[in-house]
């Protein structure tokens, strides 16, 4: 009988350590595939950034007076480029959106400007890239929310506060930054020409 007792106590033990290491593996993989998520939307964000200088030189060739709104986006890209977390980068990459839209609003009073190859060519890449940080957002968003129930379901809450598995943090767009970065290439008919300004000698 004693026999059978240790037998019965010997399996519980081990089923119980089983579970405990399939419970602490699942919260490993969960975060490992948060982290994963996370390089597809911190690949695109340094693409954006690096698209704006380019960008911004484009529309200073022939809008230079307008110069609070090329202050306004340069800066946005330098919050987006010191963020640290999935917030904060969250944060910035909204500012940076609204910024660009008045750019392109901008853009929009100058014909020569809105015909420009460069110009054309790189806004098609921010919304391309847009597009590509949309998709890893929902991808992102998804895996945490896996992750995060994990860390706080019973019985793997227990093992998330013993091992210090410590929620992870969503990137929310605003709902305003949720709409496509776009601008209409269109020239008015009765719009005068307009050049860049010429350079000093």
């Amino acid at each position: 009988m004693a026999v059978v007792i240790i037998i019965v106590a010997v399996v519980i033990v081990v089923v119980a350590v089983f579970a405990l290491i399939l419970i602490y593996n699942g919260l490993v993989q969960a975060r490992l595939r948060t982290k994963e998520a996370w390089a597809g939307i911190d690949v695109q964000l340094k693409r954006r950034a690096s698209l704006i200088p380019n960008l911004v030189e484009t529309v200073k060739g022939y809008a230079a007076h307008e110069r609070g709104t090329l202050e306004a986006v340069t800066e946005a890209r330098a919050r987006l480029q010191q963020a640290g977390t999935p917030g904060q980068a969250a944060e910035a990459n909204n500012m940076l959106t609204q910024t660009l839209r008045s750019l392109f609003a901008v853009a929009e009073q100058y014909p020569n400007l809105k015909a420009n190859e460069n110009f054309i060519e790189l806004q098609r890449e921010l919304t391309d890239t847009e597009d590509k940080i949309a998709y890893a957002r929902q991808f992102y968003n998804t895996n945490v929310l896996s992750y995060n129930t994990k860390t706080q379901q019973f019985p793997s809450v227990i093992l998330a506060n013993m091992f210090g598995f410590q929620p992870a943090e969503f990137f929310e767009a605003e709902e305003e930054a949720r709409q496509d970065v776009h601008v209409s290439f269109a020239t008015p008919p009765a719009a005068p020409p307009t050049a860049p300004p010429a350079a000093t000698p």
